[in-house]
């Protein structure tokens, strides 16, 4: 068996051309391991942040405590009172900056605290900054001194969608009785 010998056409490059070559091959990789780390973390930072707004739109919730319309005596209610509270695991609710989206057979409105006839308020000494469950708020929406609204005559049914300030969303029916013989009735 014969070994073989070694001659000048079987040995490697070497030389300043290859280190060129090796060092650009090893700063290309490096560039391209950067942006791969950095998108990384970009993509990590957007579902963190994706996850959280998910979470708080489930857990942050209204709950509605009581609700009541006051009538004109006979026929119609004129103002729908809300009381509402946070729900358990729920983050810190401010209230007043909640929007509440009315929506009745006559008309359909977006209203805010700043909105004619609408007034949100703490109750019992609170703000209306919720922070514990024992908090009450009260949101009342007046359908006489907005032009865009229309009273509830008996046996009308609006829907009352509250959305706080992380997105989550509270639906309230409101049901008039088909005879209104009080001032106020539960709606």
């Amino acid at each position: 068996m014969k070994l073989p010998t070694p001659n000048d056409t079987d040995r490697g490059q070497v030389g300043i051309g290859t280190l060129i070559i090796f060092i650009a091959l090893v700063l290309v990789a490096a560039v391209a391991a950067g942006v791969l780390i950095n998108t990384g973390g970009q993509l990590e930072s957007r579902a963190s942040d994706t996850g959280d707004d998910a979470q708080a739109q489930v857990s942050n919730q209204i709950d509605i405590v009581t609700a009541r319309a006051k009538t004109d005596g006979s026929s119609a209610a004129e103002n729908i009172t809300l009381i509402v509270k946070k729900s358990p695991g729920s983050d810190t609710l401010n209230v007043s900056q909640a929007t509440i989206q009315y929506t009745a057979d006559q008309s359909a409105e977006t209203l805010t605290n700043s909105s004619s006839g609408v007034t949100i308020t703490g109750l019992h000494g609170s703000t209306t900054v919720l922070e514990s469950t024992s908090q009450r708020a009260m949101i009342a929406v007046d359908l006489t001194a907005n032009t865009d609204l229309n009273t509830l005559d008996a046996g009308e049914e609006a829907e009352l969608k509250i959305v706080d300030q992380s997105g989550a969303a509270t639906i309230y029916g409101v049901n008039v009785p088909d005879v209104i013989a009080d001032t106020y009735v539960g709606v």
